[in-house]
């Protein structure tokens, strides 16, 4: 089957053409700037490269652009529209309305325009793109593939918060947990690594980059994650401040005279280690530097380091032990100085990583020899894992 994967952002939409007999990518592309000055689409295939600078109004005329891309006579992968059977859209939030993906139908726009307060940035902009596809291509199955899904089996001991329960009744307030696609991702192949079932496994898996966040996943199930009610909980990230004493929120209010859009600002886009090393958010910015002696950018690689370490002693306690630890995203994927750094002193916990195996790139088992715990590196692909949701669900697997 052939599989459109659209993840569309407030001015951006990113896509891959996913053939799913044999997880090839077809064709993948972006369309930047949507809506504003100077707008292009750019996608590469067997064909080549093919960009064009065309204004687009909106996500329903970058939609056009890219089905055009796609069937160019010259630079396209298809010769009509019959070929694409499927369309995976990434949604970012569906709250507490779905566990699973889901055939998109007016109910299940519904439900994501009513998280939309849950995810002003991201959940408008997902639904943009599904009412374009929609238009585009009618009669074509539309499938939504949630961030949130995958954390849904959180027990309420892990979700709920010390607030009022009245606020949980009344607003939904409690964790959620994002990166869910890709950790799902991760811990099925995992268990294929490990030639296990999942549904036997205890794992971490760790998904690390600008944004980051880290899952216990036993049996095969979300049981805990590091983010929360927003992405802005748990790890301290490029630009996010990650777990802080909600009372300094309201004491940098009063002191700094700021208003709610001037705090939220400061807590996600001026914290973290940005905010630490008062230098970059680009964690290889502040590796350069901390190597030339920059203390701050040293404390700020040190803070995340062992904010990484807390995490997996915190879930193994909660699973009563783990099986393996699994590193992707950005940072867990290509960083080998940093994958030692955080398993560095965990020997006691059965973490040990060789150092030779951990010079390796892609898809990786690092562990030392002996070790009771196994230390994975595997890229994600939360594209794969929304065309394969998309196709299950329309074959009705």
């Amino acid at each position: 089957m052939k599989i459109l994967v659209i993840n569309a952002g407030s001015s951006s939409l990113k896509y891959q053409f996913i053939e799913t007999s044999d997880h090839s990518v077809i064709a993948k592309g972006q369309c930047e700037r949507i809506g504003i000055e100077g707008s292009c689409i750019e996608q590469k295939s067997a064909k080549g490269v093919f960009k064009l600078e065309q204004h687009m109004n909106d996500h329903a005329d970058a939609i056009k652009m890219v089905l055009d891309a796609l069937s160019d006579k010259d630079h396209g992968v298809i010769s009509s529209m019959s070929e694409i059977d499927a369309v995976g859209h990434r949604v970012v939030h569906g709250g507490e309305y779905f566990a699973s993906s889901v055939i998109i139908d007016n109910s299940v726009k519904k439900a994501i325009e009513d998280c939309i307060e849950l995810a002003p940035l991201h959940n408008p902009a997902n639904l943009t793109g599904i009412n374009a596809c929609e238009k585009i291509m009618p009669g074509v199955p539309q499938v939504a593939v949630f961030d949130t899904a995958f954390h849904q089996t959180m027990p309420e001991k892990a979700y709920l918060y010390a607030l009022p329960y009245k606020y949980y009744k009344k607003y939904k307030v409690r964790k959620y947990g994002f990166h869910g696609t890709s950790h799902k991702y991760v811990s099925m192949k995992a268990a294929e690594m490990l030639g296990k079932p999942i549904e036997e496994l205890k794992l971490i898996t760790m998904h690390l980059g600008n944004g980051s966040s880290i899952t216990a996943i036993e049996n095969g199930k979300s049981i805990d994650t590091s983010m929360g009610f927003t992405p802005l909980a748990g790890l301290l990230m490029g630009t996010r401040t990650g777990v802080i004493d909600p009372a300094i929120v309201t004491f940098l209010m009063e002191k700094e005279h700021m208003n709610i859009e001037e705090i939220n600002d400061c807590l996600n886009k001026k914290s973290g280690v940005l905010g630490i090393s008062e230098l970059s958010s680009d964690f290889r910015d502040l590796e350069k530097a901390s190597n030339e002696g920059n203390k701050q950018a040293t404390l700020a690689l040190d803070m995340f380091v062992y904010g990484v370490k807390k995490y997996i002693g915190f879930y193994a306690a909660a699973m009563k032990g783990v099986d393996a630890i699994v590193f992707t995203g950005g940072i867990g994927e290509h960083n080998g100085i940093m994958r030692e750094q955080i398993c560095d002193g965990l020997d006691f916990m059965g973490i040990q990583v060789d150092h030779m195996k951990n010079q390796g790139n892609g898809q990786v088992d690092i562990t030392k020899d002996g070790a009771r715990v196994k230390t994975l590196v595997i890229p994600t692909n939360e594209e794969l894992m929304i065309a394969i949701d998309t196709e299950n669900l329309v074959e009705g697997k």
